[in-house]
């Protein structure tokens, strides 16, 4: 008698603790939202995002720098006063010197030398442009890596609900056979238990959406608590083209490979024009001459640098060397990239192929087993064929697939983006 009041104190306490935990889990349950869409993110956190808008003005700095290349130095000039009087009586009494020289000039490097350094100059805004490009892909495959994170925090919720729906249901019939003298009082007790232990692991959960849904806002220079809505299902299929035919693409669409070839461009100017360097600059100036008690007049002077001179020369040997070596270091970075471009390509591919095969296998086998083992094992407990544990284990075993399938599911889309961004355009 006294193990029968013990049992249904226990089972009043668990009860107790089942009911709270039921209502603080339907307190934090999620409000219905409207499906979040994949392609308007990509498009506001292009527009948006500050790492993409820090590089625009990058580029839009080093663009200004193509003129400036171009231009002229700057001309000076000059006043001379020649036969300042040392006496200063004799100043105060002539008032002025006897000459002065005024000479304005210009300096003109060596025909082609501007040029150079102007197209020096746009093939580094080039570059520059480049790496907005590669930057974007890189902002585009960060945000659907949290986009898919928060679509596989929804479906863990979501599995987690109807798990809990399956257990109550499984409480329900372990509590109608007790009554009916067809159960075990062992068997509501773990029905109870396992109910307390799903609304308990609740909250983490819901703390994965929440820093999933900060993620995704945090990329688009959002509040990282605005609300979102629930990510789409991914398509079931994937591109069918060949790690060949995506090397073709990667090779004319990949920002890092342009910019490495544009280095390699930048580089050749260089080389000119440090070649450059070996002719002269000239300067040209006017100047016009006013004297003290005779002829005023007008005078003109060319200087040219003298850069072939043999105190001089070395410095200019040394520029081309390293003209040079920066070339060949810059043909070394493109074939690093090439031949890193082939190798993420087919790595990744191979691990796109891989999960789609195995969410093939999820969806096509093992889910609709799992779920026809539940099916039976619910029945078999309802007629007595099979004990508690069994149904409870087929239950646990199909909402786990599920998860499984889910998870492989987001891996492949978080692949997938990689594999995008190395190839440089969208699959």
């Amino acid at each position: 008698m006294i193990g029968q009041q013990t049992a249904s104190l226990c089972l009043l306490i668990v009860a107790v603790i089942m009911m709270w935990s039921g209502r603080e889990a339907a307190q934090a349950a999620p409000p219905l939202e409207i499906p979040l869409a994949l392609g308007g993110l990509i498009d506001e956190a292009l527009a948006r995002n500050p790492e993409i808008q820090a590089m625009h003005q990058q580029w839009e700095a080093s663009r200004e720098k193509v003129p400036q290349a171009r231009t002229l130095p700057d001309p000076t000039f000059g006043v001379h006063l020649w036969n300042f009087p040392q006496d200063l009586d004799v100043a105060r009494s002539l008032g002025r010197t006897q000459n002065i020289i005024l000479t304005l000039s210009q300096r003109f490097p060596f025909p082609g030398k501007l040029d150079l350094n102007a197209e020096i100059a746009s093939r580094t805004a080039g570059i520059r442009e480049q790496a907005i490009r590669a930057k974007e892909r890189e902002i585009i495959a960060r945000l659907k890596q949290a986009y898919y994170e928060l679509y596989l925090a929804h479906k863990e919720i979501d599995v987690h609900h109807e798990q809990i729906d399956v257990v109550q249901q499984l409480f329900d019939t372990a509590t109608a056979k007790y009554r009916a003298g067809q159960g075990t009082q062992v068997d509501v007790l773990k029905a109870q238990v396992e109910l307390s232990d799903l609304y308990q692991r609740l909250p983490v959960l819901e703390q994965r959406r929440e820093t999933a849904v900060a993620k995704v806002n945090t990329i688009l220079d959002r509040d990282p608590r605005s609300s979102l809505g629930v990510p789409r299902d991914p398509d079931v299929t994937v591109s069918e083209k060949t790690s060949e035919e995506l090397e073709q693409v990667a090779k004319a669409m990949r920002p890092e490979l342009k910019v490495a070839s544009v280095a390699i461009e930048r580089t050749q100017q260089a080389r000119a024009y440090a070649e450059r360097q070996y002719y002269p600059d000239f300067e040209f100036a006017v100047q016009r001459f006013q004297n003290f008690q005779a002829t005023d007049g007008f005078g003109a002077i060319g200087i040219m640098s003298i850069p072939f001179s043999f105190w001089t020369k070395g410095k200019y040997d040394a520029g081309v060397r390293e003209a040079k070596a920066a070339e060949a270091a810059a043909r070394a970075d493109l074939h690093t990239w090439q031949n890193l471009t082939r190798f993420q390509i087919s790595e990744l591919l191979a691990k796109v192929r891989a999960q789609q095969q195995v969410v093939v296998l999820y969806r096509t086998t093992i889910l609709p087993q799992a779920e026809q083992n539940m099916d039976a094992a619910r029945a078999g407990y309802r007629t007595g064929r099979n004990s508690f544990l069994d149904f409870l284990e087929a239950e646990r075993a199909w909402l786990e697939f599920r998860l499984a399938y889910y998870r492989a599911l987001a891996e492949r889309e978080n692949q997938f983006a990689v594999l995008e961004q190395v190839v440089g355009t969208f699959l």
